[in-house]
């Protein structure tokens, strides 16, 4: 990677179906609720396999897969790290 220096990597993107969010609120058991980037406040589900490994809290930056059937709930499919959600901020991708 020739831009080390800046220290930019290259971050998980979403799919053409998932979108960047935030958590806004902690709902208890696997639930949070996400301010997506698209407008949408949905509410998230964390998934078994991420429960127990990943923390998530709020303010924190996450790939959130909407459901099909349900547009107003998903999955929380990622969840950044402070400094890679910095660099999304810094790129523009999320607010």
């Amino acid at each position: 990677m020739s831009d080390d220096s800046s220290g930019r990597k290259n971050l998980r993107m979403p799919d053409d179906n998932q979108v960047f969010g935030v958590v806004t609120e902690h709902l208890g058991g696997n639930h949070v609720r996400v301010r997506c980037a698209d407008g949408e406040t949905r509410l998230g589900r964390i998934p078994g396999r991420m429960k127990y490994r990943t923390w998530i809290n709020e303010d924190d930056v996450v790939i959130l897969e909407p459901w099909d059937w349900q547009d107003e709930k998903g999955n929380i499919e990622w969840r950044y790290d402070e400094q890679d959600a910095e660099q999304l901020r810094r790129e523009g991708h999320i607010d």
